[in-house]
């Protein structure tokens, strides 16, 4: 059973949670239906939580295969916390500001590097 996927997993959905909740709250105080209104701080919101669900089903997807095919649990560990720390530093990041700043330049770089890291391993166990 793939249970440190499943933990990083339910990990990931209450983070994802935290970046949804505040969106409808944030639209209905504003009296903005669809879109973002041209509100630059709810742009940001969205695109935080857009973000996290463009990137993180395909690695939790990814490293539940690693874990099923029997990738260590000392990797399945590194990567999925590694994974995990991105997405806050990015969430957190990209939600005080749209422009740079080290949480989004980190969380993206780490994300990044646990995508490639998770696909050689990926490769590696396929065909060995």
């Amino acid at each position: 059973m793939p249970k440190i996927t499943l933990l990083f997993a339910a990990l990931n959905v209450l983070l994802m949670l935290v970046l949804l909740v505040p969106i409808p709250r944030y639209r209905r105080s504003r009296k903005i239906g669809l879109g973002d209104g041209g509100d630059a701080v709810l742009a940001r919101m969205i695109r935080a939580h857009g973000n996290f669900v463009e990137h993180a089903p395909f690695a939790l997807l990814l490293l539940a295969l690693l874990e099923l095919c029997g990738l260590p649990a000392i990797w399945l560990w590194g990567f999925g916390s590694a994974l995990l720390l991105g997405r806050i530093l990015h969430a957190a990041g990209l939600s005080r500001s749209g422009g740079y700043s080290f949480g989004r330049f980190t969380g993206t770089a780490l994300t990044w590097l646990v995508f490639v890291l998770m696909a050689l391993a990926g490769i590696w166990l396929a065909l060995t």
